[in-house]
């Protein structure tokens, strides 16, 4: 049988197992008394004993475990229905295409502010009304999340990518066709909501077509989609907003017309990649088509009720990120440079329009620095897997923190260059330099946390992650609130130095964790449970060799 790391199906051991068979292709129906036993009363036990032989007599696809009395639905070796089993082409293919819908949703957060001035005069709101709007969809990738991860669980990925990927174009046409800045704000925060799936789901896609030592490349393209197309949306938008018969509401149109082909895109290239949904809609089918309802998949046994998976979604991730010093520190790692990312995304136009005379389309270009600087993270992570390799043994999970440590000086230094060098006097390209730097150094730090929070908390590893995003939204969601006011009280040059001596002030996370990390953990009721799980599997994993 393959065994798919991550699903629940998997980890339960059929330590009572007698027989592995494949699925028949006639309902197994108990031997007729009148032919098998013709004069001679059986008992129940005997009847069912003799069903059973016939059933293994007929089958002669698939794969089943008996168990129990029950016919467990399980994958084979190399049976193309698992996820894993998936060819390279089809893999890329799902891989891609779920990582467009990252680089769409994070494009059309950060490209909303490039229509701020008209979208000013259209509606006639202030400019702190349209940066609520920039807040509101990050709110809703806070809170979303916490809900429909779930529902994932319980209906599938290839569902949850259909349904989320259209909603969110609808909500693009309302904020196109939006009458005032109240239903604006509206619909930023269902557009958050419903495009959360492009930041919660691929991960997990990934995870369940990709074996752990296959991630990292798939993984970084993920990364890469998710913040230099937060470089990319910008740079289109504004040349749109400087367009006087397009301006704010086309950037809109055009956001919703490529979420419409991404729509029909997902028909064609997508698949259900969750095991446990694929083994219980066999499962299921197999009852329907046989009439045998001790057809299961292991996923279905014990499962709690819709009801109860929310509950524990929301549950945990909180109890995780007010409990756990990793996972807390890491949250607020990631949750300050997030907001400090958004509050850049929502000050950057006007700082380079009011300091170097720039135009909207030009101001919008200056956000490239945001692509180039995930490009050369993306390197930098690249030289971090070799040293992963190299060092895993010896440094265990902490391996993966070499290069954030690095990140972590580079970040306020990136920061401090676009503070002291966006003066008049001074070419544009400095501090366009320190805004790269400030990328770079916060590319590297969003991917590690996802790769470090994985690994130290395994089967707890959805809801760490979940916890941290959290965070991280809602610190995006509230720093753009007082970017205006800020500005107002501190000059552009003492805001983002204020910024950056906050970051200085974080240096040693990572450097704390690489050198202590463990014996943290060591600390931790959660750990120690993942530890208990970690050596019952080993067990099990003996046992069975």
């Amino acid at each position: 049988m393959a065994h798919h790391e991550g699903d629940p199906a998997f980890h339960v051991p059929a330590t009572k197992c007698k027989h592995q068979v494949a699925e028949p292709t006639n309902p197994p129906i108990a031997a007729p008394a009148s032919l098998a036993y013709d004069e001679v009363e059986v008992s129940a036990a005997l009847q069912n004993e003799v069903r059973d032989e016939e059933t293994l007599k007929t089958i002669s696809h698939g794969s089943t475990v008996v168990e129990d009395g029950f016919f467990y639905v399980v994958f084979e070796d190399g049976d193309g229905r698992n996820p894993v089993n998936f060819s390279a082409a089809r893999k890329w293919a799902i891989t891609i295409n779920a990582c467009a819908f990252t680089g769409i949703v994070a494009a059309a957060s950060s490209s909303f502010t490039m229509g701020y001035s008209s979208m000013i005069t259209d509606l006639d709101c202030t400019l702190f009304q349209a940066s609520v709007g920039l807040g509101t969809y990050a709110l809703g990738f806070a809170v979303a999340p916490l809900v429909t991860s779930s529902f994932s669980e319980e209906f599938g990925r290839f569902r949850f990518y259909i349904v989320s990927s259209f909603m969110f174009m609808l909500t693009e046409l309302m904020v196109a066709l939006a009458p005032n800045i109240q239903t604006v704000i509206v619909a930023r925060f269902l557009g958050g909501c419903f495009g959360s799936t492009g930041a919660t789901l691929v991960a997990g896609t990934i995870a369940d077509i990709w074996l752990p030592h296959q991630r990292g490349f798939p993984m970084s393209l993920y990364a890469l989609a998710v913040i230099a197309s937060a470089g990319l949306g910008p740079l289109v938008a504004g040349w749109i907003e400087a367009n006087p018969s397009l301006e704010w509401r086309w950037i809109q149109w055009i956001h919703a017309i490529v979420s419409g082909v991404y729509s029909i895109s997902v028909f064609i290239f997508m698949r259900e990649t969750r095991s446990t949904v694929i083994l219980t809609s066999l499962a299921h089918q197999m009852r329907k088509d046989t009439g045998d309802s001790r057809y299961h998949a292991r996923s279905e046994e014990n499962k709690p009720s819709l009801t109860s998976m929310i509950a524990i979604s929301c549950a945990r991730p909180l109890r995780l990120l007010f409990t756990e010093p990793t996972v807390q520190s890491f949250s607020l790692w990631i949750g300050f440079v997030w907001g400090v990312l958004f509050f850049l995304i929502d000050s950057i136009s006007g700082e380079f329009q009011s300091i170097y005379g720039f135009s909207v389309g030009e101001t919008g270009s200056v956000f490239t620095t945001i692509t180039i600087g995930s490009l050369l993270g993306c390197l930098a992570n690249v030289y971090q897997e070799r040293l992963y390799k190299k060092y895993a043994h010896r440094k265990g999970q902490e391996a993966r923190l070499y290069i954030a440590c690095v990140a972590s000086i580079t970040l306020p230094t990136g920061m401090l260059i676009f503070a002291w060098t966006a003066r008049e006097d001074i070419p544009w390209i400095v501090p366009l330099i320190g805004l790269t730097l400030f990328m770079a150094s916060a590319f590297v730090i969003y991917q590690v946390v996802f790769v470090y929070l994985a690994d130290c908390y395994g089967p707890y590893a959805s809801s760490a992650l979940a916890g941290q995003s959290l965070c991280r939204n809602l610190l995006a969601t509230v720093f753009p609130l007082f970017t205006t006011r800020l500005f107002d009280l501190l000059t552009y040059k003492w805001s983002n130095t204020l910024f950056a001596l906050i970051a200085a002030m974080m240096i040693p996370i990572p450097y704390i964790l690489f050198f202590y990390g463990s014996r943290i953990r060591r600390r931790s009721i959660v750990s120690q449970k993942i530890l208990a799980i970690e050596e019952e599997q080993k067990t099990v994993d003996l046992e069975k060799s």
